[in-house]
Protein backbone atom coordinates (compact mmCIF):
# COMPACT_ATOMS: atom_id res chain seq x y z
CA UNK A 1 0.00 0.00 0.00
CA UNK A 2 2.81 2.43 0.76
CA UNK A 3 4.48 1.74 -2.47
CA UNK A 4 1.35 2.43 -4.18
CA UNK A 5 0.93 6.08 -3.36
CA UNK A 6 4.43 6.96 -3.01
CA UNK A 7 5.22 6.55 -6.80
CA UNK A 8 2.53 8.48 -8.18
CA UNK A 9 3.54 11.56 -5.74
CA UNK A 10 7.26 11.04 -6.78
CA UNK A 11 5.87 11.21 -10.59
CA UNK A 12 3.84 14.03 -10.24
CA UNK A 13 6.64 15.68 -8.69
CA UNK A 14 8.62 15.30 -11.19
CA UNK A 15 6.32 16.21 -13.60
CA UNK A 16 5.43 19.23 -11.86
CA UNK A 17 9.46 20.08 -12.33
CA UNK A 18 9.71 19.26 -15.91
CA UNK A 19 6.68 21.29 -17.22
CA UNK A 20 6.99 24.16 -14.57
CA UNK A 21 7.72 27.41 -16.44
CA UNK A 22 11.47 28.79 -15.82
CA UNK A 23 11.22 32.35 -14.37
CA UNK A 24 11.99 35.39 -16.66
CA UNK A 25 15.72 36.37 -16.78
CA UNK A 26 16.56 40.35 -17.55
CA UNK A 27 17.22 41.39 -20.44
CA UNK A 28 19.50 43.93 -21.21
CA UNK A 29 19.31 44.34 -24.96
CA UNK A 30 15.65 44.55 -24.65
CA UNK A 31 16.33 47.21 -22.25
CA UNK A 32 18.46 48.55 -25.10
CA UNK A 33 15.75 48.84 -27.64
CA UNK A 34 13.39 50.35 -25.37
CA UNK A 35 16.25 53.30 -24.79
CA UNK A 36 16.60 53.24 -28.84
CA UNK A 37 12.03 53.98 -29.34
CA UNK A 38 12.66 56.34 -26.40
CA UNK A 39 15.23 58.71 -28.11
CA UNK A 40 13.60 58.40 -31.31
CA UNK A 41 10.66 60.29 -29.82
CA UNK A 42 13.27 63.10 -28.99
CA UNK A 43 12.23 65.23 -26.25
CA UNK A 44 10.21 64.57 -23.36
CA UNK A 45 9.83 66.89 -20.97
CA UNK A 46 6.44 67.65 -19.41
CA UNK A 47 3.92 68.28 -20.85
CA UNK A 48 5.13 68.16 -24.47
CA UNK A 49 3.98 65.89 -27.45
CA UNK A 50 6.99 63.95 -26.69
CA UNK A 51 6.30 62.77 -23.06
CA UNK A 52 2.53 61.82 -24.34
CA UNK A 53 4.81 59.91 -26.90
CA UNK A 54 6.70 57.92 -24.23
CA UNK A 55 3.46 57.55 -22.38
CA UNK A 56 2.24 55.76 -25.07
CA UNK A 57 4.66 53.60 -25.60
CA UNK A 58 4.82 52.78 -22.23
CA UNK A 59 1.06 52.03 -21.99
CA UNK A 60 1.56 49.80 -25.34
CA UNK A 61 4.56 47.58 -24.07
CA UNK A 62 2.74 46.88 -20.92
CA UNK A 63 -0.53 45.74 -23.17
CA UNK A 64 1.66 43.10 -24.55
CA UNK A 65 2.51 41.60 -21.33
CA UNK A 66 -1.43 42.04 -19.83
CA UNK A 67 -0.59 44.47 -17.33
CA UNK A 68 -2.63 47.80 -16.94
CA UNK A 69 -1.41 51.68 -16.62
CA UNK A 70 -3.33 53.81 -14.04
CA UNK A 71 -2.29 57.29 -15.06
CA UNK A 72 -1.79 59.37 -11.99
CA UNK A 73 -2.61 63.12 -13.57
CA UNK A 74 -1.76 65.98 -11.49
CA UNK A 75 -1.16 69.96 -11.88
CA UNK A 76 2.33 70.66 -10.31
CA UNK A 77 3.20 74.40 -9.64
CA UNK A 78 6.25 75.17 -11.52
CA UNK A 79 8.34 78.29 -12.33
CA UNK A 80 6.74 78.45 -15.48
CA UNK A 81 3.46 78.28 -13.77
CA UNK A 82 0.93 75.07 -13.32
CA UNK A 83 2.06 72.32 -15.79
CA UNK A 84 -0.03 69.03 -16.43
CA UNK A 85 1.72 66.13 -15.78
CA UNK A 86 1.04 62.39 -15.27
CA UNK A 87 2.69 59.61 -13.35
CA UNK A 88 2.20 56.02 -14.84
CA UNK A 89 1.44 53.10 -11.93
CA UNK A 90 1.63 49.55 -12.44
CA UNK A 91 0.86 46.77 -10.21
CA UNK A 92 1.49 43.27 -10.62
CA UNK A 93 -0.56 41.59 -7.48
CA UNK A 94 1.91 39.15 -5.48
CA UNK A 95 0.69 37.20 -2.41
CA UNK A 96 0.27 40.38 0.22
CA UNK A 97 -1.47 43.55 -0.88
CA UNK A 98 1.52 45.14 0.69
CA UNK A 99 4.41 46.32 -2.03
CA UNK A 100 7.61 46.50 -3.25
CA UNK A 101 7.56 49.87 -5.28
CA UNK A 102 10.19 50.10 -8.34
CA UNK A 103 10.16 53.75 -9.26
CA UNK A 104 12.30 55.71 -12.28
CA UNK A 105 11.98 59.00 -13.87
CA UNK A 106 10.44 59.04 -18.00
CA UNK A 107 10.85 62.80 -18.06
CA UNK A 108 13.79 64.82 -19.68
CA UNK A 109 14.95 67.71 -18.60
CA UNK A 110 13.85 71.05 -21.20
CA UNK A 111 15.94 73.06 -23.16
CA UNK A 112 14.96 75.51 -25.98
CA UNK A 113 19.05 75.81 -26.65
CA UNK A 114 19.43 72.35 -28.02
CA UNK A 115 17.58 69.16 -29.14
CA UNK A 116 18.08 67.00 -26.14
CA UNK A 117 16.95 62.93 -26.18
CA UNK A 118 17.91 61.88 -22.85
CA UNK A 119 19.40 58.57 -23.81
CA UNK A 120 20.70 57.55 -19.99
CA UNK A 121 18.96 60.45 -18.40
CA UNK A 122 15.88 59.35 -18.16
CA UNK A 123 15.76 57.01 -21.38
CA UNK A 124 17.80 54.50 -18.86
CA UNK A 125 15.38 54.49 -16.32
CA UNK A 126 11.96 54.06 -18.69
CA UNK A 127 13.24 51.53 -20.44
CA UNK A 128 14.81 49.31 -17.07
CA UNK A 129 10.91 49.76 -15.81
CA UNK A 130 9.55 48.33 -18.91
CA UNK A 131 11.52 45.32 -19.20
CA UNK A 132 10.81 44.72 -15.23
CA UNK A 133 7.73 44.46 -15.99
CA UNK A 134 8.40 41.89 -18.25
CA UNK A 135 10.46 39.80 -15.78
CA UNK A 136 8.14 40.27 -13.05
CA UNK A 137 4.74 40.13 -14.49
CA UNK A 138 4.55 36.08 -14.18
CA UNK A 139 7.02 35.90 -10.86
CA UNK A 140 5.49 34.38 -7.55
CA UNK A 141 6.09 37.26 -5.61
CA UNK A 142 5.19 37.63 -2.08
CA UNK A 143 4.55 41.31 -2.03
CA UNK A 144 2.56 43.42 -4.62
CA UNK A 145 4.97 44.56 -7.23
CA UNK A 146 4.27 48.54 -7.91
CA UNK A 147 6.16 50.37 -10.66
CA UNK A 148 5.90 54.04 -11.03
CA UNK A 149 6.97 55.69 -14.07
CA UNK A 150 7.29 59.24 -12.29
CA UNK A 151 6.39 62.35 -14.27
CA UNK A 152 8.80 65.91 -13.57
CA UNK A 153 11.32 64.77 -11.65
CA UNK A 154 13.57 67.36 -13.85
CA UNK A 155 13.58 71.23 -12.98
CA UNK A 156 12.13 73.17 -15.40
CA UNK A 157 14.37 75.57 -15.27
CA UNK A 158 18.66 75.43 -15.35
CA UNK A 159 18.97 75.35 -11.36
CA UNK A 160 17.71 72.66 -9.57
CA UNK A 161 16.55 74.32 -6.89
CA UNK A 162 14.09 75.73 -8.93
CA UNK A 163 11.84 73.20 -8.45
CA UNK A 164 11.79 69.33 -8.71
CA UNK A 165 10.92 65.66 -7.94
CA UNK A 166 7.16 66.92 -8.65
CA UNK A 167 5.95 63.68 -10.16
CA UNK A 168 6.85 61.75 -6.73
CA UNK A 169 6.15 64.17 -4.50
CA UNK A 170 2.90 64.32 -5.65
CA UNK A 171 2.69 60.05 -5.08
CA UNK A 172 3.46 60.25 -2.03
CA UNK A 173 1.12 63.31 -0.97
CA UNK A 174 -1.97 60.84 -2.54
CA UNK A 175 -0.67 57.60 -0.83
CA UNK A 176 -0.45 59.69 2.51
CA UNK A 177 -4.15 60.75 2.14
CA UNK A 178 -5.19 57.53 0.86
CA UNK A 179 -3.61 55.79 3.41
CA UNK A 180 -1.59 53.55 1.31
CA UNK A 181 1.80 54.62 2.23
CA UNK A 182 2.71 52.17 4.67
CA UNK A 183 1.47 49.43 2.55
CA UNK A 184 4.86 50.15 0.73
CA UNK A 185 7.66 47.44 2.08
CA UNK A 186 10.39 49.15 0.38
CA UNK A 187 10.92 51.44 -3.02
CA UNK A 188 13.86 51.45 -5.19
CA UNK A 189 14.50 54.11 -7.68
CA UNK A 190 16.40 53.28 -10.76
CA UNK A 191 17.76 56.44 -12.30
CA UNK A 192 20.67 56.88 -15.23
CA UNK A 193 22.15 52.98 -14.94
CA UNK A 194 22.59 52.90 -19.05
CA UNK A 195 25.94 54.71 -18.69
CA UNK A 196 28.67 52.54 -20.89
CA UNK A 197 31.22 53.32 -17.98
CA UNK A 198 28.71 52.49 -15.49
CA UNK A 199 30.20 53.15 -11.89
CA UNK A 200 27.00 53.46 -9.04
CA UNK A 201 28.09 54.23 -5.02
CA UNK A 202 25.96 54.22 -1.91
CA UNK A 203 23.58 56.98 -1.78
CA UNK A 204 24.30 58.55 1.47
CA UNK A 205 20.70 59.25 2.04
CA UNK A 206 19.23 55.96 0.63
CA UNK A 207 18.25 53.25 3.99
CA UNK A 208 20.97 51.55 5.13
CA UNK A 209 19.71 47.77 5.28
CA UNK A 210 18.51 48.40 1.44
CA UNK A 211 21.47 49.46 0.26
CA UNK A 212 23.29 46.78 2.02
CA UNK A 213 21.24 44.10 0.25
CA UNK A 214 21.65 45.40 -2.95
CA UNK A 215 25.57 45.55 -2.74
CA UNK A 216 25.59 42.37 -1.27
CA UNK A 217 23.39 41.38 -4.02
CA UNK A 218 25.86 42.61 -6.47
CA UNK A 219 28.99 41.33 -4.81
CA UNK A 220 28.01 37.62 -5.04
CA UNK A 221 27.42 38.25 -8.55
CA UNK A 222 30.98 39.58 -8.95
CA UNK A 223 29.95 42.86 -9.89
CA UNK A 224 31.12 44.75 -7.34
CA UNK A 225 33.39 46.70 -9.60
CA UNK A 226 30.10 48.75 -10.62
CA UNK A 227 28.37 48.73 -6.88
CA UNK A 228 31.41 50.53 -5.56
CA UNK A 229 32.14 50.85 -1.56
CA UNK A 230 32.11 54.73 -1.52
CA UNK A 231 29.59 57.10 -1.06
CA UNK A 232 27.58 59.86 -2.16
CA UNK A 233 24.57 62.32 -1.95
CA UNK A 234 21.92 62.68 -4.58
CA UNK A 235 18.83 64.30 -4.42
CA UNK A 236 15.94 62.23 -6.51
CA UNK A 237 12.80 60.39 -6.38
CA UNK A 238 13.25 58.67 -3.65
CA UNK A 239 13.62 61.16 -1.50
CA UNK A 240 9.92 61.86 -0.88
CA UNK A 241 9.61 58.50 0.41
CA UNK A 242 12.60 58.48 2.59
CA UNK A 243 10.90 61.97 4.59
CA UNK A 244 7.54 60.33 4.66
CA UNK A 245 9.60 57.43 6.42
CA UNK A 246 9.14 54.51 4.02
CA UNK A 247 12.65 52.49 3.53
CA UNK A 248 13.98 53.74 -0.20
CA UNK A 249 16.84 53.29 -2.27
CA UNK A 250 18.47 55.39 -5.36
CA UNK A 251 20.24 53.31 -7.39
CA UNK A 252 22.28 56.07 -9.51
CA UNK A 253 25.22 56.86 -11.23
CA UNK A 254 25.26 60.69 -11.73
CA UNK A 255 29.07 60.61 -12.62
CA UNK A 256 28.06 61.24 -16.30
CA UNK A 257 30.00 63.91 -17.18
CA UNK A 258 30.75 65.01 -19.93
CA UNK A 259 27.04 63.92 -21.18
CA UNK A 260 25.15 64.84 -18.13
CA UNK A 261 21.62 67.17 -19.52
CA UNK A 262 24.30 67.86 -22.70
CA UNK A 263 22.81 66.98 -26.37
CA UNK A 264 25.50 64.23 -26.12
CA UNK A 265 23.33 62.17 -23.93
CA UNK A 266 22.72 59.94 -27.12
CA UNK A 267 22.17 56.10 -27.66
CA UNK A 268 25.82 55.54 -28.32
CA UNK A 269 26.46 56.57 -24.47
CA UNK A 270 24.16 53.73 -23.01
CA UNK A 271 25.23 49.80 -22.84
CA UNK A 272 22.87 46.74 -22.97
CA UNK A 273 25.42 45.53 -20.84
CA UNK A 274 25.08 48.26 -18.11
CA UNK A 275 21.51 47.66 -17.51
CA UNK A 276 21.94 44.17 -17.46
CA UNK A 277 24.01 44.39 -14.90
CA UNK A 278 21.57 46.74 -12.98
CA UNK A 279 18.67 44.09 -13.75
CA UNK A 280 20.34 40.90 -12.20
CA UNK A 281 21.48 42.87 -9.15
CA UNK A 282 17.88 44.02 -8.43
CA UNK A 283 16.32 40.36 -9.30
CA UNK A 284 19.36 38.73 -7.14
CA UNK A 285 18.73 41.10 -4.21
CA UNK A 286 14.95 40.82 -4.37
CA UNK A 287 14.26 37.69 -2.17
CA UNK A 288 16.55 39.09 0.39
CA UNK A 289 13.99 42.42 0.75
CA UNK A 290 10.25 40.43 0.54
CA UNK A 291 11.88 38.03 3.62
CA UNK A 292 12.90 41.61 5.41
CA UNK A 293 10.79 42.76 7.99
CA UNK A 294 8.64 45.67 7.89
CA UNK A 295 10.44 48.61 9.45
CA UNK A 296 8.11 51.57 8.52
CA UNK A 297 7.29 53.84 11.67
CA UNK A 298 6.57 56.86 10.44
CA UNK A 299 5.12 55.86 6.95
CA UNK A 300 1.50 57.49 6.62
CA UNK A 301 1.82 60.32 9.46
Amino acid sequence: MTRCLVLPVALLVLSVAICATPPEKFDGGKAYEHVRQLVAIGPRPPASPGIEKARQYIRDQMKTFGLAVTDQAFDADTPLGRVRMANLIVHIPGQSPERILFGGHYDTKLYREFWFVGANDAGSSTAFLIELARVLKSRQSRYTIELVFFDGEESLLPEWESGHTYGSRHYVAAARAAGTLAQIHAMILLDMIGDRDLRIMRESGSTRWLTDLFWAAAKRLGHDEVFVDESTQIEDDHMPFIEAGVPAVDIIDLDYLPYWHTKDDTLDKVSARSMQVVGDVVLAALPAIESRPATRPNAGR
